[in-house]
């Protein structure tokens, strides 16, 4: 079974404009309400494309049953644990430029941090665990330094889908999965990337640290998938971009799911690959049909 982690789910509330005024009163011209959090994205792609997973983590009060009531309507598994405080709204306005306004999220006591350690401590090793965003700050991003050994010494497989510092500790668990893109990549080692040749030469220092697949993706200049074996590079999908929330979650949630099933990594990159473009050119997540019509689309060339 696939679980996925989010330590600090969301509403995203998506607020569309013709234009911004500060400090005057402002009409939406559209709005939407999404399940959040990179994890739970990572779940909702996983179950369009047929595979069964298990969302866990944190939620509370009202926004939490939003959450959980739409994971359950999309036929995801929720087992997470109940907090006191609600989950937050992340509002999201577009209009003559984006702009975010994300809560902080509630507070987590160690009782319920305990309830969610319990839960990774009964996993096996025919689990694999998508760990993904960012924790609350009452608890802070160091919580992954307690959650994924609990779940590797339970014979997990686990995937980490971070930024930073965070990452660079999380591959001493030698996770399954990193997916930084290229900008996150050379800030973690302070230089400038040009080109495919020095990206692929400090992702393999990312796999030196312990990783065992690295995915960096380039935006709208394709992927790099780095083994220990080769290096594949996915040509770039050209296409009407609508959206940049959730593109790197279905990357990793298609890379994942493939990959647990067959093992081949050129296959497993295919599939990230179609699932992170079409949900770049959907309006939330991308479809079942979309990403199989992108799927077709993608083309992998060994380096």
């Amino acid at each position: 079974m696939i679980y996925t982690v989010t330590l600090n789910p969301s509403i995203d509330f998506i607020v569309r404009l013709d234009h911004l005024e500060l400090g005057n009163v402002n009409r939406m011209v559209s709005d939407d309400k999404f399940v959040g959090g990179k994890g739970i994205n990572v779940s909702r792609i996983l179950k369009r494309l047929a595979i069964d997973n298990v969302a866990t983590g944190f939620i509370g009060g009202f926004t939490g049953r939003f959450v959980e009531e739409g994971l359950i309507k999309e036929g995801i598994n929720p087992e997470f644990i109940k907090v006191n405080e609600d989950t937050r709204i992340n509002v999201k306005i577009k209009a003559n430029s984006e702009t975010e306004i994300n809560g902080t999220g509630p507070t987590i006591s160690q009782e319920q941090l305990e309830s969610l350690e319990a839960i990774l401590a009964g996993l096996s090793k025919e689990d694999t665990v998508v760990f993904a965003g960012s924790a609350p700050a009452s608890l802070g991003n160091h919580v992954y330094n307690v959650l994924i050994p609990i779940a590797k010494q339970a014979g997990a497989e686990v995937v980490c889908d971070f930024e930073g510092q965070t990452l660079l500790d999380a591959l001493e668990y030698q996770p399954l999965l990193v997916k930084p893109n290229n900008h996150e990549l050379a800030a973690i080692f302070g230089v400038e990337l040009d080109g495919l040749d020095a990206i692929e030469t400090y992702a393999r220092q990312i796999l030196a640290k312990g990783a065992k697949h690295v995915i960096i993706s380039m935006a709208g200049d394709g992927a790099l998938l780095v083994t220990k074996e080769a290096a594949y590079f996915a040509k770039p999908i050209t296409g009407h971009v609508k959206n940049s929330v959730g593109a790197g979650d279905s990357m990793v949630a298609g890379f994942t799911g493939e990959y647990v099933k067959s093992k081949d990594p050129v296959e497993a990159l295919k599939w990230g690959v179609a699932c992170g473009t079409a949900t770049t050119f959907s309006d939330d997540l991308a479809t079942a049909d979309f990403i199989r019509d992108i799927y077709q689309k993608v083309e992998v060339e060994k380096r």
